[in-house]
């Protein structure tokens, strides 16, 4: 019911949301018929239903190779996440999770739902994997064997300081995007980015989630996880856990406004990382979830409601995103809506609002000495003074028109 009176209130969310629709079920059906690999591609879709998605955007060899990298992590990660895995077993099975991938006959049993069929069925995830070719078995190798060695020690370790965060960062997303750099450069159709703007690209989309998820994360049973510097949520109270009781709803949204400032240091790296892709499918794949992160960050920013429930982008609008972006000006163009957004948010009595204004103004600049804002239409951004009677007018009427039709046809209750 929710989804009804979202279309209804954004009727131009319609068609996307159509399109959107059609190819998830084309995703499904391109699902290949060998074993192994309608597995892995059933199961990315199972455990993320927007990665893959977007995945669909690349070529069908460089697909496979990311479908495998995302996995194989997503398995590490299942490990790390188990709260009810002892430290003296988990620790070595992170470490050794690189070698593991080889071994078809290698599953441990960890993780909840369909997180456990993926690591009860990991031989076919390693099946898979053999059949990759060498440059991508060893990019995919190496980036599990150092992200595997950097969740060990923030096992034994808290994330104390800004430079603690975003090492963990590094470990669990800066060390995807170098990864996937060296994926898209073994394919042949990129040259290879820098590390360190290949980790921007890791670190702004992870410290994204990590504002996002604090409730869940905070909630998990049976021990909380906490990834939130305390060099940060320091300032604003005693305990992290905190933040979440309603009577410290002023400190919380000073201390998720922090942490917004923190993840914006990383926009122009991304834009710099975006605009010198070349593979307009690469492109497509890279850009989809960088402009669905700075809208997340400005829907969260400002707002307690991330310390109540879960703040996330409307589903019509994910659709717009997905469907419009196609070009570094749809890219910029959503940063500069986006941004505008956050900036309407800023209130001048927020201890960081100096420090957050400028970071703001310095991407506005940005995207507007690229030259290309005009070329672009702004769906964004919502006109509080639009219309919305006639395009819901005639989706009413088309609905009307089609009830009508179906009744006249006398075998409409088989059809």
């Amino acid at each position: 019911m929710g989804s009804l009176r979202a279309v209804l209130r954004h009727a131009d969310d319609f068609y996307p949301l159509l399109k959107l629709k059609r190819a998830v079920r084309h995703a499904e059906k391109e699902i290949p018929s060998q074993p192994h690999w309608g597995f892995c591609y059933t199961m990315l879709h199972k455990v993320s239903r927007s990665f893959g998605l977007v995945i669909q955007q690349l070529g069908p060899e460089l697909r496979k190779a990311v479908c495998i990298f995302y996995l194989v992590l997503r398995a590490l990660d299942t490990v790390e996440d188990d709260t009810g895995i002892a430290t003296d077993e988990k620790v070595p099975i992170l470490i050794a999770f690189h070698d593991h991938i080889y071994n078809c006959d290698w599953h441990f049993s960890c993780g909840t739902k369909d997180y456990k069929v993926l690591m009860d069925q990991f031989h076919h995830v390693s099946t898979a994997f053999l059949e990759l070719e060498k440059g991508y078995q060893e990019a995919i190798t190496d980036i599990t064997k150092r992200m595997g060695a950097g969740m060990a020690k923030f096992i034994c370790q808290e994330v104390e300081t800004t430079d603690d965060y975003d090492e963990y960062c590094h470990y669990v997303a800066g060390l995807v995007g170098l990864g996937l750099s060296k994926l898209f450069h073994a394919s042949g159709l990129e040259d290879l980015a820098s590390d360190s703007l290949s980790n921007s690209m890791g670190l702004f989309l992870q410290k994204t989630n990590i504002i996002r998820d604090y409730l869940e994360d905070i909630n998990e049973i049976p021990e909380s996880r906490m990834f939130w510097p305390r060099q940060i949520w320091g300032k604003y109270a005693s305990k992290l856990e905190d933040l979440k009781y309603e009577e410290n709803s002023v400190k919380a949204v000073q201390c998720l406004n922090d942490m917004v400032n923190n993840a914006l240091i990383h926009v122009e790296d991304c834009l710099k990382y975006m605009s010198a892709l070349r593979d307009p499918g690469i492109f497509r794949f890279c850009a989809i979830p960088q402009i669905m992160a700075i809208g997340t960050l400005a829907l969260c920013y400002n707002n307690v409601e991330v310390f109540r429930g879960v703040v996330k982008m409307r589903r019509g609008l994910t659709a717009k995103v997905i469907d419009r972006t196609n070009s570094m000006s749809d890219v910029y163009g959503a940063f500069f809506d986006f941004s505008c957004m956050l900036k309407s948010k800023v209130d001048k009595n927020d201890l960081n609002a100096t420090k957050t204004l400028s970071r703001v103004q310095a991407i506005q600049k940005t995207c507007k000495d690229s030259g290309v804002l005009n070329k672009r239409k702004s769906y964004i951004l919502e006109d509080k003074d639009k219309d919305n009677y006639t395009p819901l007018l005639v989706i009413l009427l088309f609905l009307i028109l089609a009830i009508v039709l179906a009744n006249h046809n006398s075998n409409w209750p088989n059809n």
